[in-house]
């Protein structure tokens, strides 16, 4: 019985009739708990998600009841990247700034140099002639046509002695030089006022404009060496330490030879005025030839 019974209920399961016996129920299985709480808590925050999903719940809480087109995201304003870019654009503009002021600055040091250059630069010199300045350039001999006489002035030097007009002798004073004596090379001369070429005929001459004796100062005197009076002809010969005696109207003035120079006739910085009492003794040089010119300075003593 139990066997017909298992065909009986087979044989109706098997009825194509029977709608309800066709298929049995397949059995439902109890949901995961992964399932089950996938949708609460942390777990639905952090659940993986089609993109999809994603894009349509953030434009819906963006905008509610309003679905964007597929694959159109908003634009959010990132304010990171936009503080970035500022601060390079600020520090961008900065070293601009910086080398514009390091250029404007160069610029205007070199303007400063130069000026200083400018202020700062001596005059170009004139040249001055020899003659009249420090003591005549030459002669021609005593036994030339027409005798002795100064020698003509070159024609380069011509432009510079044209418009020289001699200064008239000043009256002599007290304190201005009569006499000079220097023992040790037996010189004992007159001393008179100028000395261009004809002046120094009549013995040593005090140059215009120079120091007295005994004041403080230059005082210049020179003479010839040859021809005209030998006055200064064994000035070469003075040795240092030597006692130069100049006379005024008053008074004796001693002075002692420091120094003796060789020098060309156009260097005239012999002439130039001194702090303290100086006697300077002009010739020419050498004997004879008259090319260059002796100086003997000495300093005034007790």
């Amino acid at each position: 019985m139990e066997h017909l019974r298992k065909r009986d209920n087979q044989s109706e399961s098997l009825d194509p009739l029977n709608a309800e016996r066709a298929s049995p129920p397949s059995p439902v299985a109890p949901p995961r708990l992964d399932e089950r709480f996938r949708d609460t808590g942390a777990t639905a925050y952090y659940r993986s998600r089609p993109v999809s999903e994603i894009a349509e719940k953030e434009d819906g809480a963006q905008r509610p009841g309003w679905r964007p087109w597929r694959g159109w995201r908003p634009w959010r304003l990132q304010w990171d990247w936009l503080r970035d870019k500022s601060l390079l654009v600020v520090e961008l503009g900065v070293l601009a700034a910086l080398i514009i002021v390091l250029i404007s600055s160069l610029a205007t040091l070199r303007e400063i140099n130069r000026a200083s250059s400018h202020a700062g630069a001596w005059p170009t010199p004139t040249p001055t002639p020899p003659i009249h300045v420090v003591l005549p350039g030459g002669h021609t001999p005593p036994d030339s046509p027409g005798g002795p006489a100064p020698a003509e002035i070159p024609a380069h030097l011509r432009s510079l002695v044209s418009d020289i007009t001699p200064l008239p002798a000043p009256t002599r004073g007290p304190e201005q030089a009569v006499r000079i004596q220097i023992p040790s090379i037996g010189v004992d001369a007159p001393v008179v006022e100028g000395d261009d070429w004809e002046t120094l005929k009549r013995g040593a001459g005090h140059h215009v404009g120079s120091a007295n004796p005994g004041e403080r100062g230059n005082c210049v005197i020179s003479a010839h060496n040859d021809i005209f009076g030998e006055v200064f002809k064994d000035l070469p010969d003075l040795s240092l330490d030597a006692e130069i005696l100049v006379h005024t109207a008053t008074q004796v003035h001693r002075y002692v030879a420091r120094q003796k120079r060789i020098i060309e006739p156009t260097d005239v910085s012999v002439l130039e005025p001194t702090s303290s009492p100086v006697l300077t003794l002009v010739s020419c040089y050498p004997y004879g030839i008259d090319t260059h010119r002796i100086v003997v300075i000495g300093t005034l003593e007790p």
